[in-house]
């Protein structure tokens, strides 16, 4: 029997089965590794010529999108370190609603840029103060290139705002801006509050309709509910609404009664009595002169044969969220149950509600010309599915667009001039700084070198060649100057019309460089031996997330 020697020093700390990574090779550089591993998946996508990826969730479904926010959310990433980069993409998702590939790309950059620096000797700490040094000097640097008189705009204005959606649109759907933009556009400011900064992007809805083609979409003052309404009444117009939640039938009664019936015709009474009960509820909601019922729940047979009876329409929404937009739509406010007194105030208005039968499906068209800040919906016809959906992630891109320059309509310069003057201005501000920390200064503005890069490489044309033709471009004062992709040659963007939004580069830059900075303060990983039991993904159905 040999002797069983006790663990020492951290393993006999912790409990068996732990993982414990330390150092730079270990922990530091594995970290870095797992991080450029994500952003080389999302590099590709970036841009308009940007490649789609094929990406199927534990569900199986299938997403085949440029979109980096669905990607990485979809991945299911399991390394620490790539996690805080997939937060960051996330916050700028949340945030601007554009540019979680610029936030992940450009960080895995960094990472590569300090993993040189580790590799010549420098310390991770030293890199972390020039990367912040480096950021904020590059802030400074963005808001010298915002151009003149962009920060005053009227956001009512569709040719301006169409000009700063017009990016953030052709990333996900290049050639196809000039049709999205003008459609996302007019939803926007359809709904846009008297005071912008308090635009709500759930007010554009998006309905994806199978069938026909991206010159079929359009624009809708209201609601498209899917399916069709109860009834036989399909049309009509100038109407005022009730929206009953609890739904449009014989409430049963709390209590169990027993009641006692002696002969044929007490039978006959009980039956017409309920049928009178019925009778008069509907007859007290037409008296209100509501035209359009909208039940929230199950829509009983009897009370539909007196809707019918008085030329009443009924709607059926399932949804509770699809209720409270139809409310807000409407300006109804809803009822708890059929048999609550109906006020004037309580009713909605409509200008007209139809059944339309588009490509196959039969949808219900909710329209409401009335100004105001209710629901506007931008209805996407496309041939399958995937594409639906990436056509709305384009449009969700636009919508967010709007929302963010109602806050802030500052633009600079796109199609990667932007980022060559970064490079180039960060790289002259290094050879100002003394210390060690000059060197990550000067990485951090080589690491924009890589937008023009991507963009270049993912268009098919030489990478050099252009990098180079744009810093002599920038040397000789033409800080407008960016990539024409089309044409593979570099050119002023002020005649490409190409402009992003200040606010988008300037969170990416935040939030890349805070993520880059959390990861290389890591220098220990220390993990538990995982719990035993189901994983989260064996979860019985209906269980929700703890979150």
């Amino acid at each position: 029997m040999g002797l069983q020697t006790q663990p020492y020093g951290i393993q006999g700390m912790l409990k068996e089965g732990h993982k414990h990574l330390s150092g730079l090779d270990e922990a530091v550089l594995k970290n870095i590794d797992a991080c450029k591993q994500l952003s080389t998946i999302t590099r590709t996508s970036l841009g308009p010529n940007g490649m789609n990826k094929m990406v199927i969730n534990h569900l199986d479904k299938l997403f085949v999108t440029s979109d980096a926010a669905t990607i990485v959310n979809e991945l299911e990433i399991q390394h620490p370190a790539a996690k805080i980069l997939v937060l960051a993409g996330k916050a700028q998702q949340e945030e601007i609603g554009d540019g979680a590939n610029l936030v992940v790309s450009f960080a895995g950059e960094l990472l590569q840029g300090a993993e040189d620096l580790i590799r010549m000797g420098l310390h991770p700490s030293d890199i972390i103060i020039g990367y912040t040094k480096g950021a904020n000097k590059a802030v400074e640097i963005l808001e010298g290139l915002v151009e003149e008189g962009s920060d005053t705009m009227d956001v009512r204005n569709k040719d301006e705002v169409i000009l700063r959606m017009k990016a953030a649109v052709a990333s996900k759907q290049y050639g196809q801006e000039d049709i999205l933009c003008p459609l996302i556009a007019d939803a926007c400011i359809q709904v846009c509050p008297k005071n912008p900064i308090n635009f709500n992007v759930d007010n554009v809805r998006v309905a994806k309709l199978l069938g026909g083609g991206l010159h079929n979409c359009t624009t809708v003052r209201g609601m498209v509910l899917k399916g069709d309404t109860v009834g036989n009444i399909k049309r009509i117009e100038k109407a005022k609404v009730v929206v009953i939640a609890g739904g449009v039938d014989t409430t049963a009664t709390e209590t169990k009664g027993t009641v006692l019936i002696h002969s044929a015709e007490q039978l006959e009474n009980y039956a017409k009595t309920e049928e009178a009960k019925v009778e008069e509820l509907i007859k007290a909601v037409a008296d209100s002169g509501a035209k359009v019922i909208v039940s929230g729940a199950a829509v009983g047979e009897m009370a539909l044969h007196f809707c019918e009876r008085y030329k009443i329409m009924v709607l059926k929404i399932g949804s509770k969220f699809e209720l409270r937009r139809f409310c807000r739509t409407t300006g109804a406010v809803a009822l708890l149950k059929l048999g609550s007194a109906v006020n004037p105030d309580d009713l909605g208005y409509v200008d007209s509600i139809s059944v339309e039968e588009i490509g196959g499906a039969r949808v219900t068209v909710v329209r409401n010309e009335k100004g105001g800040n209710s629901v506007t919906t931008v209805l996407l016809r496309a041939s399958t599915d995937s594409i639906l959906d990436d056509l709305e992630r384009a449009v969700d891109d636009g919508v967010n667009t709007y929302k963010a320059l109602c806050r802030d309509s500052r633009i600079v310069p796109g199609a990667a001039a932007t980022e060559i003057e970064l490079a180039r201005k960060l790289k002259e501000f290094s050879f100002t700084e003394t210390g060690l920390d000059q060197y990550a200064i000067a990485k951090f503005g080589e690491s924009f070198e890589m937008i023009p890069k991507t963009l270049a490489e993912n268009a098919g044309l030489n990478a050099m060649e252009i990098i180079s033709s744009l810093y002599a471009e920038h040397s000789s004062g033409n800080v407008r100057v960016g990539i024409d992709l089309e044409e593979g040659a570099c050119k002023d963007v002020s005649t490409l019309n190409i402009w992003d939004l200040f606010v988008t580069k300037f969170h990416a830059l935040k939030y890349a460089a805070d993520a880059v900075c959390t990861v290389l303060r890591v220098d220990q990983i220390i993990m538990s031996k995982p719990a035993g039991g189901p994983s989260r993904r064996d979860q019985p159905a209906g269980m929700d997330n703890e979150d």
